[in-house]
């Protein structure tokens, strides 16, 4: 489940400008994965980083910043 729910979650952040726009303002990797659970994308940081193959703590830019968000 956690594998559909960060794809889901993954291609909404590249086709809605207005939830890009609210993940933008998420400071740590910690608040993005809380923030996704509250939309109802469940999955942990690790499941994140695992399926995503990067680890969102190793940049230091904006969520949108990062290549596929």
């Amino acid at each position: 489940m956690a594998k559909e729910n960060v794809i889901k979650l993954f291609r909404e952040l590249q086709k809605s400008s207005h939830l890009r726009d609210q993940f933008e303002q998420i400071e740590t990797p910690n608040a993005f994965v809380a923030v996704s659970r509250k939309l109802g994308y469940d999955f942990t940081l690790e499941e994140w980083q695992e399926i995503t193959a990067f680890k969102v703590e190793e940049y230091e830019c904006e969520l949108s910043e990062i290549p596929g968000i």
